[in-house]
Parts: structure tokens; sequence; C-alpha cells
């Protein structure tokens, strides 16, 4: 997996490419989340338009995440759901813990 950072004003952006599975892209995504939070950024959202599958691993990770900014006084917000995902998270009932976006710009000014 990969992960590329980006600003949109005062939020960050990470773009994920690839899939999330236990032992691929869990440790990169775990740092590059506790780096964001040492930087003082907790405005975050994760663009999941190239993630085409996460196993419960991977779900795990982005639920510790999420749990970790929110204690440091942040959140995430997760936009472009590929279809499985949405899927897993309905399931999961994880789909009413995040908030969810189509489009990258509602999901920054969602933010102010």
């Amino acid at each position: 997996m990969k992960i590329e950072k980006r600003k949109n004003g005062n939020v960050t952006i990470f773009d994920l490419k690839g899939k999330i599975l236990s032992g691929e892209g869990i440790d990169e995504l775990r740092q590059t989340i506790d780096a964001t939070i040492k930087e003082n950024e907790k405005q975050l959202v994760l663009n999941f338009a190239e993630v085409p599958y996460l196993d419960s691993t991977g779900l795990g990770e982005v639920v510790r995440s999420y749990t970790t900014l929110k204690k440091a006084g942040g959140t995430i917000k997760i936009v472009n759901l590929t279809n499985k995902v949405q899927d897993l998270l309905s399931v999961t009932k994880l789909i009413t813990v995040f908030e969810t976006f189509q489009d990258e710009n509602e999901a920054v000014k969602s933010f102010s």
C-alpha cells in the first residue's frame, strides 16, 4: 500500500492506494497517522478511492487511527469509499461511526 499526503487548506488528505491487509500497509498507516498527530495536524481525510479491499486487521487499524486522533482532539473523515469497502463498513455497522463523503470538497468543508 502507498500513502500520499497532501493539504487542502487546513485539512490533511491521505490518498490511500492499494489493499489494507494484515502485514500489508498496516504499519505504514499507523506510522503516518501517528506522525501526523505529532505534527499537530488533527483534521484528516482518508481518501479510499484506490483501496479495493481491506481485511479485518486493516479495518481495525482504521478504527485505531480514528480513536487515537479523537483522543488527541481531532477527527478522521472518509471519502470515496469503493463498493467493497462500503459494504464492509455497513456490515460491521462502522458506517455509523465514520463520517463518509462522496466528494472531497464536501469532506473538507465539513470541518468548518
